[in-house]
C-alpha cells in the first residue's frame, strides 16, 4: 500500500485530498503554501538547539506542559512500557519560546494554521450529508480563537545502542487532536498501519506535507475519518548515527466544543490524559 500524493494546485486537490483522508486516515499534499525554505531554517537552528545545554532552562511547565521536554520525560504511548526515544519543545501562541532560536517556529506555527484551517473546510466540504450532520458547528469554526493548538519541535537523537530494549523513537499511536500536519522530516521512519494490518512507509520526500486524522475528527465524524495509527521506526546502519527533526502542528478545538454525544473537546482531552497517566507517560 502507498498514500497517494494530491497536487495542492490540482483542481481537484480538495477531493482527492479527503478522498485519501477517508480511506488512509492520512494525506499527502506536493507543492503545498508553506514555505520550504522556513522549514529548512527551522531544522537546522532547532538541530543546533537540541545540541545546547539551553534547552534546559526551558523545562516543561507541568501544568500548562509548554517548554522542553527531555528523553527521561518524553511520551509512553498508549498501550507501550516504554518511553519513545526523544526529546522535544512544546509551543504554545502563549508559551515560553527560546531566546537562542529566531521567530521563524513562530511564523511557521501562524501560516501552518491558517493551512489547517483550509483543509478542515476541504474535509468538511466532502463529508457525506449524514456525516457533516453530526458536526455541532463546521469544523473551521471549531478552532476559532482556540489557543491549543501545539506546535512540536521534536528531536530524535542519534542511536547509541544502549538504548532500552524494546525502546523506539515513536512508538505505535493516534493522535488526539482534528488533524495534526508534517512537512517530511530530515530523515525518513514514518510508518502507517494500513488497513490489512500491514506497516508501511509515508513518503519521505523533502517538501512534502504529511497530514493525519486525529482521534478527535474520528470521534466528530462518527468515525468516517479514521485516525490511523502511525509509529516512527529506529534506523539501522549509518542512518542510525543521524538525528531527525520534525515539525508536527497538532490542531485543536476549543474546549468547549461538543465532538458527539459522548464527549466535548475538554472531557475527551481529559479522558486520554487520564489513560496517558494511567500508563506512566
Amino acid at each position: 500500500m502507498q498514500l497517494p500524493i494530491v497536487d495542492y494546485r490540482s483542481p481537484t486537490a480538495a477531493t482527492d485530498f479527503c478522498t485519501s483522508l477517508h480511506e488512509t486516515g492520512f494525506g499527502v499534499l506536493a507543492n503545498h503554501p508553506l514555505d520550504q525554505h522556513l522549514v529548512e531554517g527551522i531544522y537546522r537552528e532547532w538541530q543546533t538547539f537540541f545540541g545546547t545545554s539551553a534547552k534546559q532552562a526551558y523545562a516543561y511547565d507541568t501544568v500548562k506542559l509548554d517548554g522542553y521536554f527531555s528523553p527521561k520525560v518524553s511520551e509512553t504511548a498508549k498501550g507501550n512500557t516504554k518511553r519513545d526515544l526523544k526529546e522535544f519543545f512544546h509551543i504554545y501562541p502563549w508559551g515560553r519560546y527560546p531566546a537562542e532560536v529566531s521567530d521563524a517556529a513562530r511564523r511557521y506555527y501562524k501560516a501552518g494554521s491558517h493551512l489547517a484551517a483550509e483543509l478542515l473546510q476541504w474535509v468538511e466540504a466532502s463529508s457525506p450529508p449524514d456525516v457533516r450532520a453530526r458536526y455541532s458547528i463546521p469544523l473551521p469554526d471549531m478552532i476559532q480563537g482556540c489557543e491549543d493548538t501545539l506546535l512540536r519541535v521534536l528531536h530524535y537523537p542519534p542511536l547509541a545502542g544502549d538504548e532500552e530494549q524494546g525502546a523506539v523513537r515513536a512508538a505505535a499511536h493516534g493522535d488526539i487532536n482534528l488533524l495534526t500536519i508534517l512537512p517530511a522530516a530530515t530523515e525518513p521512519g514514518l510508518q502507517v498501519l494500513g488497513k490489512d494490518n500491514v506497516w508501511f512507509d509515508a513518503p519521505s520526500d523533502f517538501g512534502l506535507l504529511i497530514v493525519n486524522i486525529g482521534d478527535m475528527l474520528e470521534e466528530a465524524s462518527g468515525h468516517y475519518y479514521p485516525s490511523t495509527v502511525h509509529r516512527v521506526l529506529n534506523p539501522t546502519g549509518e542512518a542510525a548515527t543521524k538525528s531527525r527533526i520534525s515539525l508536527p502542528l497538532f490542531l485543536h478545538p476549543r474546549r468547549e466544543i461538543v465532538l458527539s454525544e459522548r464527549y466535548t473537546v475538554g472531557s475527551y482531552f481529559e479522558e486520554r490524559m487520564r489513560e496517558l497517566s494511567r500508563n506512566g507517560a
